[in-house]
């Protein structure tokens, strides 16, 4: 694949989960990746599994911390800029869900760090690393938009991503911004709201990998998606 071909996204979250699982779909269809995460072990295994099938760089950090921010940036600028962007990583906050009068005000804020502050700062801290007509995936919730209880917290910091993808979209008509609502997964992170609950009745990350690809290979104009409900079509492969 000459270098003008290539592509490289950067995904947060990427050691586990959705962001694995995306990881490895996009490898497989031959992308570069920047993937991070906090857990420095597993994103370390996750980079070894990778990089036997394409370039593959690895971070350890946390989003939130500014410092990493542009650590990510360096490693963008060093692929010759980005062509998506996969905001991923996110804080479910207190397990079990607490109601929102028993919620902590200081997990809220941290949760509200996570899913909202810093994914936006990680875009303006790479906007001068994105290839004309980059993706930018948003990954939000059913949650922010369904009164769910005991999910006032993440849905409320969900509903604000939401709102901020939308008016980016506005500013940025160059670039295809999405925000995208997996559907209810078979994660870690789901087990964590439903601690002792089985939960294998959900489908596993990868199912939606074909719904993600369609987007960041497609032509769909910017604006907010279910991956269950997006039918795949047809993208060449890389």
């Amino acid at each position: 694949m000459s270098r003008s071909t290539e592509r490289t996204a950067l995904i947060t979250g990427g050691s586990r989960g959705l962001g694995l699982a995306l990881a490895r779909g996009l490898a497989a269809r031959r992308w570069n990746l920047i993937i991070t995460a906090r857990d420095g072990e597993r994103l370390r295994a996750v980079r070894d599994e990778l990089a036997q099938i394409t370039h593959v760089a690895a971070i350890a950090g946390d989003v939130a911390n500014p410092d990493h921010r542009k650590a990510l940036a360096v490693l963008a600028r060093g692929h010759a800029g980005l062509d998506a962007v996969i905001n991923n990583a996110s804080s479910l906050g207190t397990s079990p869900l607490p109601p929102l009068l028993e919620y902590s005000v200081d997990t809220l804020a941290q949760v509200f760090m996570t899913n909202v502050v810093a994914q936006l700062g990680l875009i303006q801290t790479v906007q001068h690393e994105l290839k004309p007509g980059a993706r930018i995936i948003n990954v939000t919730s059913d949650a922010a938009v369904n009164p769910y209880p005991g999910w006032g917290g993440y849905g409320a910091s969900k509903a604000a991503l939401e709102q901020l993808s939308s008016v980016l979209a506005a500013e940025n008509p160059a670039l295809r911004i999405y925000w995208v609502d997996p559907g209810d997964l078979r994660t870690d992170m789901h087990q964590a709201a439903y601690p002792g609950e089985d939960i294998s009745d959900r489908p596993l990350p990868e199912v939606r990998v074909p719904a993600f690809v369609t987007l960041l290979e497609g032509d769909l104009p910017s604006g907010r998606y279910s991956a269950a409900e997006l039918r795949p079509v047809a993208v060449e492969a890389a």
